[in-house]
């Protein structure tokens, strides 16, 4: 296998799992439809972050140390299933105390305070931690990257290559879902519809955390 074809195979298998719904895609969308475009692109630009550093460690075989140690990987697990519900019940929280608001000053207020408190740097930082804390995304590189680094490639390199591909599909996809997103934002950024997606997004994580806390894989 020569690198041009390691970088187009695992692209395209990278691409298909950039596309699949999941819990970076809600992450996404949430941020663009309730925060607006700059905090979603922060969220997504986090999020790619966390893959790079994934990819990084697969190259060096770091992943494989947590793969191969099940302490390790069970602490991750549960740390990122931790985190995720944090997240959910925040968002839960949130909803329910904007809905004892019933005044239009009171629901502008409650999207002031939403923007508030999800800064860039903020935003940004979810998206790190979200990829960071699944330790599916360590499993996944240290499973697939061997298969297309090349035995005469530097494995950090070629690591690094792959994983900015990656990236780099993941920031086409994330564009697209947070432009496209921005054309009814006028509607969907109501207040009803605002915590309607709150509420959806939250309960997501929330599943999410649960799930990864039982194991289920």
């Amino acid at each position: 296998m020569t690198v041009t074809s390691a970088i187009a195979s695992f692209a395209v298998v990278a691409g298909m799992l950039t596309i699949m719904p999941g819990l970076d895609t809600a992450l996404v969308l949430r941020s663009a439809i309730t925060l607006g475009r700059s905090r979603a692109f922060a969220t997504a630009l986090g999020i790619l972050c966390g893959v790079l550093v994934w990819g990084v460690a697969a190259a060096v075989g770091a992943s494989a140390v947590l793969t191969a140690s099940r302490l390790l990987y069970d602490a991750l697990r549960l740390a990122g299933a931790g985190y995720l519900a944090w997240l959910g019940i925040g968002m839960i929280r949130r909803v329910l105390k904007e809905r004892g608001r019933t005044g239009v000053g009171d629901a502008a207020d409650g999207a002031e305070a939403t923007a508030a408190e999800a800064t860039w740097v903020r935003c940004w930082a979810r998206g790190v931690g979200t990829s960071l804390l699944n330790p599916k995304n360590g499993v996944f590189y240290m499973a697939m990257l061997p298969q297309f680094i090349p035995a005469d490639a530097p494995h950090l390199l070629m690591g690094v290559v792959l994983a900015t591909v990656h990236d780099l599909e993941g920031l086409v996809w994330f564009s697209a879902l947070i432009f496209g997103t921005q054309l009814v934002r006028r509607w969907l950024n109501r207040a009803s519809v605002r915590r309607g997606i709150d509420a959806i997004t939250g309960t997501v994580l929330v599943g999410f955390g649960i799930k990864l806390a039982l194991g289920d894989t």
